[in-house]
């Protein structure tokens, strides 16, 4: 009796961490569940409404070359008597640069009314043309915005880019803890199994005469060392669990927990660089001016380089000039010419002109703060990508070695196991092996969760989409 269960202990010691999951347990891969946090993630959705936002902004900026219609009206009538009537409608159409189409219809009546705006009795119109000659032609206000606006609209793009990248990257650490967790709680459940099997079989023999009652001690010991230790890892698995529902959400913002019966994909090992985009990922064919961080600060400096243009300008005088052809009968042909006009110019210089050369003095400064900004980008993502390159390789080399070290101490229990089954061991021996191979699992478990945190970094850095 006492050979056979020995022989059982060997048998199942050697099992390593057995799958441990029922017929009705399904897996949820790292591909599948990615695809649920980009797709269904209320920050995911909140990111694309950057470019929701980028697209308001871009069409009010192009309100500013929407055509205006203004009418003016003004009447006084007192004891009788009407003192004026005036109606003045326009029609103005802004055009790119400072250049500004306008048609006007005027209709003045009234006993007081000032002479300057005496019009014919069926009224009076004009069409023109306004135009800023310095200040305000080759560039204003009004340009200036809408250019921003696009290049803001593209900002808003890979900025999202980014953000959508920022949240996958936090989900898939989460991922990998929950993995941690699973595979360590599979570690310590197989080993219980050795230790109750062992436990049993001490008992027997010791019953039979064949154990001293010492044994059934320290038997016990491992036992329940094996209990505590299961307990620890099945709680620290619960709140990994939960920790990984924070990013399960439905197509109605629904939040969705995650079931006992859902276990990770045991095999994210062979497939993270394909569900991670980064198989192909070749640090001397890296252009970092591809990057989506380099390209939101270039959009950046393009609109801070188009606002100190805007400055510039406004150094120059403002010279607006206007020119309005007059006609009392304007459905016929050839009545508007330059014998009846009105024109006018109006000229404004500020003297010492403070207030420009501030806000010049200012846009220039964003300029160069954004300029050191964008160099050290480049420099910090380069260092960084390849610092995180060396990283993987180093764990790809401690992942091989710490396997080797635990099919090692695989081998050595199971031939301690067997001096104990031919009387040449000690339990204590055995279980001191045994605590050598649970612990080199459990550190071989950590290295490859930090070799894919690692892998998950490199996929932030390089602002892969899925």
């Amino acid at each position: 009796m006492r050979y056979i269960f020995l022989l059982l202990i060997v048998l199942f010691s050697g099992n390593g961490i057995a799958q441990t999951e029922n017929s009705s347990d399904s897996i949820l891969s790292l591909n599948e569940y990615l695809g649920y946090v980009k797709t269904y993630h209320p920050i995911v959705k909140q990111a694309n409404l950057i470019i929701n936002e980028s697209e308001a902004k871009l069409l009010k900026a192009r309100g500013a070359f929407d055509p205006k219609f203004e009418v003016d009206y003004d009447r006084k009538k007192f004891k009788k008597t009407e003192y004026y009537d005036k109606l003045n409608a326009t029609f103005k159409i802004p055009t790119w640069y400072g250049i500004e189409l306008k048609a006007n219809f005027e209709e003045n009546t009234g006993e007081f009314l000032n002479p300057e705006f005496t019009v014919p009795t069926d009224g009076l119109y004009s069409a023109g043309i306004s135009i800023s000659l310095a200040r305000g032609f080759l560039i204003n206000e009004r340009m200036t915005m809408l250019k921003q606006a696009k290049l803001f609209t593209q900002q808003a793009q890979v900025d999202q880019q980014l953000l959508v990248n920022q949240i996958l990257y936090e989900a898939s650490i989460t991922y990998f803890k929950w993995l941690k967790s699973y595979r360590n709680k599979e570690v310590y459940h197989s080993f219980l199994s050795n230790a109750e099997l062992r436990f049993d079989g001490i008992k027997r023999s010791f019953r039979e005469g064949e154990k001293a009652a010492i044994d059934t001690l320290e038997a016990r010991l491992t036992l329940n060392t094996r209990k505590l230790d299961l307990e620890k890892a099945r709680i620290t698995y619960v709140k990994s669990s939960l920790e990984l529902s924070n990013y399960l959400w439905l197509n109605d913002n629904t939040p969705v927990e995650l079931k006992e019966t859902i276990n990770p994909d045991t095999t994210t090992f062979e497939r993270i660089d394909e569900v991670l985009n980064v198989t192909a990922f070749n640090t001397e064919d890296f252009d970092v001016e591809t990057h989506p961080k380099i390209q939101s600060l270039n959009f950046k400096y393009e609109s801070l380089q188009l606002n100190k243009r805007l400055k510039q300008n406004l150094l120059l005088p403002q010279i607006d000039l206007q020119y309005n052809f007059l006609s009392q009968t304007p459905d016929e042909t050839g009545t508007f010419n330059t014998q009846n006009y009105k024109s006018g110019v109006h000229i404004s210089f500020p003297l010492f002109l403070r207030k420009e050369r501030g806000d010049l003095r200012l846009a220039k400064l964003k300029l160069q703060d954004l300029e050191f900004e964008r160099t050290t980008t480049r420099v910090t993502l380069k260092n960084k990508i390849s610092a995180i390159t060396q990283e993987i390789i180093s764990y790809e080399l401690q992942n091989r070695l710490t396997q080797e070290l635990v099919n090692d101490y695989q081998v050595l229990l199971q031939a301690e196991e067997r001096k104990f089954f031919l009387g040449e061991s000690s339990l204590f021996l055995v279980n001191s092996r045994e605590a050598k191979l649970i612990e080199n699992k459990i550190k071989a478990i950590e290295l490859e969760n930090k070799y894919f945190a690692t892998k998950a970094n490199l996929f932030n850095i390089m602002a892969n989409l899925l």
